[in-house]
C-alpha cells in the first residue's frame, strides 16, 4: 500500500531556500544605494527614513517599470540593466517637479527565483539609485510558478523625493521666450518596444545576437543600453539657473510629454533641425515603414530630458550642462499660442533622418 505524501509549498513551485539564498546576495548590494538618511537596515517589514529640516516640504512620489524591453533582456540573458532603466524611468519623473529622489522601493516578479537572475536586477537598480543620489530603501521579491514562466520576470518600482512648496516647478511658472534646451538621450530609453520589436525582431527578423554596422555593436546590445538617469543634472541645474520646469520624455513622446507641463496660452516651438536622432530610430521606421508622426508619439527620438528655463539663463544652462557631461542644446522656444493651436509642436526637418 502506497502512502501519500502530503503536499509543499516547493511541490507547488515556490523554492524557499532559493528565495533565502537571494535575499543572503542582495543585503550588501542593497546596502551600497544608501543615504544618511536612512535608519535600519535590509530586511525589515518597511523601510525607514528620516525626512530631515525642511521649511514647508512637499513630497513627490512616483513609480513605474519598464515595459517589453524585459523581453530583450531575457533573450539576451543580460538582467542588470534591467535596474538601471527601472530607476531612471521613476527619479526622472520626480525631478521633473523639482522634487530631490530621496529612496526607492523595487518589486520583482518571477517566475522562478534563480538568486543570481534577481542579484543581478537588483545590482542595477542599486548602481541606478547610486547614480540617482537616492537610497534603494527596500523591496519585495515574489515568485508566481504557473502564473509566470520561470524564466519570466517584471519589475517595478516606487521612488519618493521632496521638494520645497516655494521651489516648485510647473506650468504656472512658464513664460512667452522661455527657452527650450535639450538634453539627449542614451538611446531608446524603456519606451516604444513594442513596437521595436514587433519592426526589427519580427517583421525584419533580425537577431538580437548580430553586429549591425550602423550601431556599431549587436542589436541586442543596442536596444538594452540603459536609460540615461538626469535626476541630479537637473538638480544641479536648478540650483544655479533659473529654470521653469522639466520634461521627461517617456510614452507618448517630445511633444505629447512636453504639452503636459506648459500653461494654457503658450506653445512651445521645437526644432527638428536642431539634433539628428541616433540610427535606431532611422533604423526602425525603414525597416518598419513607420511614419514620422508614429515615430514621434512612440519614441523619444533622441531627446530623453527637457528644461524650459528663463531666457537670461540661456547660455548658463548650455554650460552647467555641458560642463556634467549631458550632450544639451536650444531645441526651441515658448510663444503665444495661435487659435487652435496645441501647447507644443515640432517643426522642420531632421538632418539625415
Amino acid at each position: 500500500m502506497t502512502e501519500n505524501k502530503g503536499a509543499s509549498y516547493a511541490d507547488a513551485g515556490v523554492d524557499i531556500a532559493a528565495g533565502d539564498r537571494a535575499v543572503e546576495l542582495l543585503g550588501p548590494i542593497a546596502g551600497a544605494a544608501t543615504r544618511p538618511e536612512v535608519r535600519g537596515g535590509i530586511g525589515g517589514f518597511a523601510g525607514l527614513f528620516a525626512l530631515g529640516e525642511y521649511r514647508n516640504p512637499l513630497l513627490a512620489a512616483s513609480s513605474d517599470g519598464v515595459g517589453t524591453k524585459l523581453a530583450v533582456a531575457r533573450m539576451m540573458d543580460v538582467h542588470d540593466t534591467i535596474g538601471l532603466d527601472l530607476v531612471a524611468m521613476v527619479v526622472d519623473d520626480l525631478v521633473v517637479c523639482g522634487a530631490e529622489p530621496l529612496f526607492l522601493q523595487d518589486y520583482i516578479a518571477v517566475g522562478k527565483v534563480v538568486p543570481e537572475h534577481v542579484a543581478a536586477i537588483v545590482s542595477g537598480i542599486a548602481e541606478g539609485c547610486r547614480r540617482a543620489g537616492c537610497a534603494l530603501l527596500g523591496g519585495e521579491t515574489a515568485e508566481h510558478p504557473g502564473v509566470m514562466a520561470p524564466d519570466e520576470y517584471d519589475v517595478s518600482a516606487t521612488g519618493v523625493g521632496v521638494v520645497e512648496a516655494d521651489q516648485l516647478l510647473g506650468p504656472d511658472k512658464v513664460r512667452e521666450g522661455d527657452v527650450v534646451i535639450a538634453m539627449a538621450s542614451s538611446g531608446l530609453h524603456s519606451n516604444g518596444y513594442s513596437l521595436a520589436r514587433h519592426v526589427l525582431l519580427e517583421r525584419a527578423g533580425l537577431d538580437v545576437h548580430a553586429e549591425v554596422e550602423d550601431f556599431g555593436r549587436t542589436l541586442g546590445e543596442e536596444l538594452l543600453e540603459p536609460t540615461r538617469i538626469y535626476a541630479l543634472d537637473c538638480l544641479a541645474l536648478m540650483n544655479e539657473a533659473t529654470v521653469r520646469t522639466f520634461c521627461h520624455v517617456t510614452g507618448g513622446g517630445l511633444a505629447a510629454n512636453l504639452a503636459r507641463v506648459l500653461p494654457a496660452g503658450l506653445t512651445a516651438e521645437l526644432s527638428r533641425g536642431s539634433w539628428t536622432p541616433a540610427p535606431v530610430f532611422g533604423t526602425i521606421a525603414e525597416l518598419g515603414r513607420v511614419p514620422r508622426e508614429e515615430m514621434e508619439r512612440t519614441f523619444n527620438m533622441g531627446v530623453g530630458m527637457v528644461a524650459v528655463v528663463a531666457p537670461a539663463d540661456r547660455d548658463r544652462a548650455l554650460a552647467i550642462l555641458t560642463a556634467r557631461h549631458v550632450d544639451c542644446w536650444e531645441l526651441g522656444v515658448v510663444r503665444a499660442a495661435g487659435e487652435g493651436e496645441g501647447r507644443a509642436a515640432l517643426v522642420g526637418d531632421h538632418p539625415r533622418f
